[in-house]
């Protein structure tokens, strides 16, 4: 898998991958980072690539030559998606995040300040994505959303594909509470059926955790839930 992200901070996107699950995939291959900075395409000779918005209003609007420019010189692969990163795109779920797996490569516009000219849209024609209804500084923390649940669903990327299996959301459900050692702590002592070895009871519990989770933390997945059976 391939993200090209474009972005004015590009020191934001890399220093993402210079650590934990992230820095192992890219070092063992199985993604590749790349950043490009609309600025490097700007025409102005001091660089800029905002402006002041036409029609009046504050704050500063994205133009389109530095990054229709610099999007045209990625180069693309066969099977590849564009994202643009936005309030006013279709919410990211984990269904997003699978589909997205099934591409070798994704753009990624991440804009900043008032946002972009409306033109990038309209000749780019990305998919738009966001990540919640609020809205931040900037795209690339949503980008580095995107690439981290992404490259999660790729075989490599974790020790086991299984762990993303059994992440939250994976099946319409919460996760099941995890333990570890010791099995006592302060009073409060790991289930005993996670101890007794029988992974047919195993799975039971941690089937009924995952629902009374979802119904006290996420009625609304619950209802999802409920309804899709």
């Amino acid at each position: 898998m391939r993200f090209d992200v474009l972005t004015l901070f590009p020191e934001l996107i890399q220093s993402h991958m210079d650590f934990s699950i992230m820095k192992r995939a890219s070092e063992g291959g199985i993604i590749e980072v790349n950043t490009i900075n609309p600025r490097d395409y700007s025409h102005d000779k001091h660089k800029k690539v905002d402006d002041t918005p036409y029609g009046g209003g504050a704050g500063m609007v994205l133009a389109p030559q530095p990054y229709v420019e610099a999007y045209e010189d990625v180069e693309k692969l066969d099977n590849t998606i564009t994202l643009m990163m936005t309030p006013q795109g279709e919410p990211f779920t984990d269904k997003v995040s699978n589909e997205l797996s099934k591409y070798e490569q994704i753009i990624i516009l991440c804009g900043h300040y008032e946002g972009f000219d409306e033109r990038i849209r309209e000749i780019i024609k990305p998919r738009e994505i966001s990540i919640g209804d609020f809205v931040l500084t900037g795209g690339e923390l949503p980008a580095l959303c995107i690439i981290d649940s992404v490259s999660r669903k790729i075989e490599g990327t974790l020790g086991k594909i299984e762990s993303a299996h059994d992440d939250s959301f994976s099946d319409g459900l919460l996760e099941y509470p995890q333990y570890t050692k010791p099995r006592e702590y302060r009073g409060l002592k790991v289930p005993e059926v996670l101890l007794n070895g029988n992974h047919k009871l195993i799975e039971e519990f941690r089937l009924e955790q995952k629902i009374e989770r979802t119904k006290k933390k996420r009625p609304d997945l619950w209802e999802k839930y409920r309804e899709s059976k």
